[in-house]
């Protein structure tokens, strides 16, 4: 398993997809707040003038030697939902994310991912 230390030295390094194509630049991770393990990790792409930020699961990301692989298509996370550069994660959006990738969100009410 992959540690929140651990992943946070990888920001700015390539997230690539299951075949090794890149997505774009790891940004930042996001962890569960109930268990404080990284869960998500948002990744730069787009055009330098139009970047954004589209979040990522991580639960079976792979270190490489200077990338994050991620179990997923190019195209399929190019497509999840985003965030703009400066773009804070508003709770009511959390859900979108987890339906996307397929995900149960976590029970209860209330925020299920934060920044680190």
């Amino acid at each position: 398993m992959i540690q929140p230390a651990d992943i946070r030295e990888w920001r700015d390094h390539n997230v690539v997809d299951s075949k090794g194509h890149k997505i774009g630049a790891l940004e930042a991770v996001y962890v569960d707040t109930a268990t404080d393990e990284p869960a998500m990790a948002t990744v730069k792409t787009g055009l330098p003038t139009r970047q954004r930020l589209v979040f990522v699961p991580v639960d079976d990301a792979v270190v490489g030697p200077d990338y994050l692989k991620v179990p997923y298509e190019k195209g399929t996370v190019r497509k999840a939902p985003s965030i703009s550069m400066d773009g804070v994660l508003p709770v009511e959006y959390e859900q979108t994310i987890f339906q996307y990738y397929g995900m149960a969100r976590p029970g209860g009410g209330g925020r299920h991912l934060a920044r680190r």
